[in-house]
């Protein structure tokens, strides 16, 4: 890390910082817990792939940890010590250095998991996919005790184009999801082969924006199923808590939400301005979060088919959301979530210098309960990161999910620590006003409403910021990177794909503008970060929110940990 400040000066935006404040506390750089390379001097080369971070729990092990991150041509696996103690760098549980092609994305299997054996998922930029056990590296005649190395389109017979996005499909431990550059996403079985000859397809299913394929072969093959999405790369893709729906975000600016087993399109939203590079998930698949080249973040409601809200606090593009199921403060509501079961695991939020206050609420604390005692208070929070180096998180509050769309009024989020909002921000007017959504009452494990301290909740009464319409302008004026803005991807190929699968060709971008599915800048809520902090200096490109910490990770290949308020110990072992 560069310099550091905690000051408040002119040029403060510029430091990065190794420490930031929210409503439940202060959060810590854990330097002692910083994971790369074993020594900085073995590069091997810049490369633009994004350094990503997956994490698996090995149940039995006392140290049960494990992460695996990419840098360049390698991957790494370790065990994972988070804020106690201090990385050992120089026993890798597994390295590996690829030849010819750079690793882009990983998944570990979290049903086939042992103390003895793991299934790690790796795309690389050339296309290939790889099923590979990390645990596991001798050579053995026991098929038990043989090492795991699964290569599929190895000759890149399926698809030529950069792995952007791949994971386990929840539920079925043998089939794996990966999308492409090419706007096509796959369904894989790892138990079958892929065939020495390119697939040819058969139309299986079509609709708006996207058609679905099966390989046209006697015997069953991979890829399972072929999707065909949008107009330009898949960027991302990610799985409801509930297990049933599918969130993909592509290069065209669309944000497409699919029925996964019935393969319906059941909600759409586009981005304001370029394409959508990252989502994520509420905890109870309720909403859904999105950021891309319009350097906003934008919240999505699932079951209203509306943008809820807008975030402002980046000047570059947002790289990851992610939410924080550990300070999201929600209930559920009289009807069921869509897998049938209620939000039982509610997260209290995490108090700050006392660990006994982390606490659940018990799996019967429905929704009457929390009103009853008074304490029936919405916050979601999220987090982002970009290509700006700055690190924002955003509280969702219950007042900004129902202000209703086409209302003028500009109302952002309460700003529990003014200093910590960028100075590149619009101004605000500073308007008190009595939150009645937030109340200083926390829920603790016995179902009841206890106080708490300040540094918790915060007061009852909070600051709001309103926005002017004039000051909103700042959105779209001063910048620069716009002018090298990647437009969706329209050439002859695609478009000629799109034709041949009876998939809908249309200027999507300009129907939709000013609907629920992408309302203009004055017609919903305007979000600020509560956090708005430099914390690197390179730009970002990973974000995970953890039960102890959050981890951050950038392009020069640094993962770090943050410590969440009272999680750092004296007598930690370094």
């Amino acid at each position: 890390m560069a310099s550091k400040s905690e000051g408040g000066g002119k040029d403060d935006i510029n430091f990065i910082k190794d420490k930031f404040t929210t409503r439940e506390g202060t959060y810590i750089l854990a330097h002692w817990s910083e994971y790369t390379k074993p020594t900085r001097l073995q590069t091997s080369g810049s490369t633009n792939t994004p350094v990503r971070a997956s994490f698996i729990n090995v149940s039995g092990d006392p140290s049960p940890e494990r992460i695996c991150f990419n840098i360049g041509k390698e991957l790494y696996v370790y065990v994972y010590k988070g804020v106690k103690k201090a990385a050992d760098l120089t026993k890798p549980v597994d390295r590996r250095v690829y030849k010819a092609t750079l690793p882009t994305c990983h998944d570990f299997n979290k049903i086939w998991v042992s103390k003895e054996s793991l299934r790690l998922l790796v795309g690389f930029s050339h296309g290939q996919i790889q099923v590979t056990d990390p645990m596991r590296k001798e050579i053995s005649s026991d098929p038990l005790k043989r090492e795991l190395n699964k290569f599929f389109n190895e000759e890149k017979l399926i698809d030529k184009s950069k792995v952007t996005c791949i994971k386990w499909i929840p539920g079925q431990p043998d089939h794996f999801l990966v999308s492409y550059a090419s706007g096509q996403l796959y369904v894989y079985n790892d138990e079958l082969p892929c065939g020495p000859t390119p697939p040819t397809y058969q139309p299986f299913k079509q609709g708006d924006g996207y058609s679905i394929h099966t390989c046209k072969t006697k015997s069953t093959r991979n890829p399972l199923y072929r999707w065909v999405i949008g107009q330009g790369a898949i960027n991302e893709f990610a799985f409801s808590p509930c297990a049933r729906y599918l969130a993909v975000v592509s290069q065209d600016g669309f944000l497409r939400v699919f029925h996964y087993d019935s393969m319906e399109l059941v909600g759409s939203m586009r981005s304001y301005f370029g394409g959508l590079l990252c989502v994520c998930w509420s905890p109870d698949s309720k909403f859904l979060v999105c950021g891309g080249e319009d350097d906003l973040v934008t919240v999505y409601s699932f079951n209203e088919k509306r943008v809820v809200c807008r975030g402002q606090g980046h000047r570059s593009w947002v790289s990851v959301v992610a939410f924080d199921p550990y300070t999201s403060v929600f209930s559920s509501d009289n009807s069921e979530l869509r897998n049938g079961t209620k939000v039982q695991d509610v997260q209290a939020t995490v108090a700050n210098g006392n660990q006994s206050n982390h606490q659940k609420p018990p799996a019967d604390l429905s929704q009457t309960s929390l009103q009853s005692s008074g304490s029936c208070v919405t916050t979601y929070r999220f987090g982002s990161v970009g290509q700006d180096t700055f690190l924002c998180l955003w509280d969702l509050t219950e007042d900004v999910i129902q202000q209703p769309i086409n209302t003028r009024t500009r109302t952002s989020i309460l700003l529990s620590n003014p200093n910590s909002v960028s100075a590149t921000l619009p101004r605000c007017n500073n308007v008190q006003k009595t939150n009645s959504l937030l109340s200083s009452n926390d829920i603790s494990g016995d179902g009841n409403a206890h106080p708490v301290g300040n540094s918790v909740m915060g007061n009852s009464t909070h600051h709001f910021a309103t926005l002017s319409l004039g000051e909103r302008k700042e959105i779209t004026e001063k910048k620069e990177h716009k002018r090298n803005f990647s437009l969706s991807s329209k050439s002859s190929e695609k478009n000629n794909m799109l034709k041949s699968n009876h998939v809908k060709h249309i200027d999507e971008s300009i129907k939709v503008l000013g609907t629920c599915s992408c309302p203009r800048l004055d017609e919903v809520p305007l979000l600020e970060p509560v956090v708005c902090e430099k914390i690197s200096s390179e730009r970002l490109t990973e974000l995970v929110f953890r039960e102890d910490c959050i981890v951050t990770a950038c392009q020069e290949g640094i993962v770090n940990t943050w410590a969440r308020p009272g999680r750092v110990v004296s007598d930690r072992d370094q």
